[in-house]
């Protein structure tokens, strides 16, 4: 069982970057692919980005493509998405997941986080 906390949420005006970190518990992180997922008010919670175990192979959904990045250190149990180039659009509660593989639906992870807040002004 693996429990995650993200942070590094907040509010930005469009333009601008954020950089959010999920910190994961126990030994087991490396075996796990993690995901970004985000929840918008009204709307249904959407894939963002995910990496598989080694770190070697990333994916994206279209709508962030260019400007966000996920990548992971397994050596201190954490997975980030560094946000770029934010728009209004990308406002949500973004969450992280672990699974085993890299998956696009939410029901596909086993564990996730609590979620953090992220908005961005016009």
């Amino acid at each position: 069982q693996v429990q995650l906390v993200e942070s590094g949420g907040g509010l930005v005006q469009a333009g601008g970057s954020l950089r959010l970190s999920c910190a994961a518990s126990g030994r087991t992180f490396s075996t796990y692919a993690m995901g970004w997922f985000r929840e918008a008010p009204g709307k249904d919670r959407e894939f963002v980005a995910a990496i598989i175990r080694s770190g070697g192979r990333m994916d994206y959904a279209d709508s962030v493509k260019g400007r966000f990045t996920i990548s992971r250190d397994n050596a201190k149990n954490t997975v980030y998405l560094q946000m770029n180039s934010l728009k209004p659009e990308d406002t949500a509660v973004y969450y992280c997941a672990a699974g085993g593989n890299i998956y696009y639906r939410s029901s596909d992870y086993n564990y996730w986080g609590q979620g953090t807040q992220v908005t961005v002004s016009s």
